[in-house]
């Protein structure tokens, strides 16, 4: 099809560029004619079967108008065949509107990597930053008392933190090069070193999985592994972190994730109360896949929150 359209300009384009040469050549050599029989002291000038007689002196002035027409038609000519190019050249040389659509669509899946690319580094710098943040604080507190303790709260901050550079070098680096990421991204069968980590910060997680995780599709699974590390992050940063819980099965079809972790006592939940970055983007990841998320107190006063998402495993076909 394409070549086709070019075609069909390129025979437009020589067609008008045919007619525009004849009919200067003829404008421009009819007025030469008239002018030099006009000026030589008139007579009689042939065309064919048409004779045409030239008067002399003011009687054949016509004849300079007659020749300035010549010339004036033989530019509106040239300017007429530039205009109808113009005109034609959108139509034929320029996107078809299913170029320009799979360009928008490009232009939109751009747009969506990038945005990706921005949750995903949200979600692991914020989860490195909270657990050194505490890790941090506990080691402040064992220094003098438990230095060991203290010693392996350091050399933990130290490899989050190594591990969080690494991922904001390649998110950059892909924003920087305009590429898709190739690099594997973490699943639910990451979910050991995840929660050691939290451990590690002090807390006190229990978890318990059911149903066969490595089923679960990759789409799936990679978003899961997110929406956990966030729910982690955010019970680290808001809530208690004693006697955290969390349950992931594969089940019915749907993946189940529940996090629970107790509110602090000081701080007790106010309905209504403005929720961060962290919350939207787990919402956005599980409707995303079409699936069912809440968040909130367990009960009227406030003292545990649950995170409860359902993901179904069609979602990744």
């Amino acid at each position: 099809m394409d070549r086709l359209r070019t075609a069909v300009y390129l025979t437009a384009h020589l067609a008008v560029g045919v007619a525009v040469t004849v009919v200067t050549c003829l404008s421009v050599f009819v007025a030469l004619v008239f002018l030099s029989v006009w000026l030589s002291g008139g007579g009689p000038v042939r065309t064919g079967a048409w004779t045409i007689h030239v008067e002399p002196g003011w009687q054949g002035l016509w004849v300079a108008v007659a020749s300035a027409g010549c010339l004036a038609l033989a530019g509106y000519v040239a300017v007429g065949g530039a205009a109808v190019m113009r005109l034609l050249a959108p139509l034929l040389l320029g996107p078809r509107p299913a170029d320009l659509l799979a360009a928008v669509e490009a232009q939109r899946d751009l747009l969506a990597q990038r945005n990706r690319l921005a949750q995903e580094l949200h979600d692991s710098i914020g989860h490195t930053l909270t657990a050194s943040t505490i890790q941090a604080a506990v080691a402040g507190e064992l220094m003098e008392s438990d230095p060991q303790a203290a010693r392996r709260a350091l050399s933990s901050i130290e490899e989050t933190s190594r591990a969080a550079m690494d991922d904001l070098d390649h998110v950059l680096g892909v924003l920087r090069a305009g590429q898709t990421s190739t690099t594997p991204q973490h699943t639910l069968a990451d979910l050991g070193p995840l929660t050691e980590r939290v451990r590690q910060a002090g807390a006190v997680l229990r978890v318990e999985t059911a149903g066969n995780l490595a089923e679960v599709p990759a789409t799936v699974s990679r978003e899961a592994y997110r929406i956990v590390q966030e729910g982690l992050t955010n019970s680290l940063r808001h809530g208690e972190t004693a006697e955290m819980s969390l349950w992931v099965a594969v089940r019915g079809g749907w993946l189940e994730v529940e996090l629970i972790n107790p509110l602090d006592g000081t701080a007790p939940f106010r309905p209504g109360r403005k929720h961060g970055h962290g919350l939207t983007g787990i919402g956005e990841r599980v409707r995303l896949l079409r699936g069912e998320v809440s968040a909130g107190p367990t009960d009227k006063h406030g003292t545990s929150w649950r995170l409860a998402a359902r993901i179904p495993l069609r979602s990744a076909l």
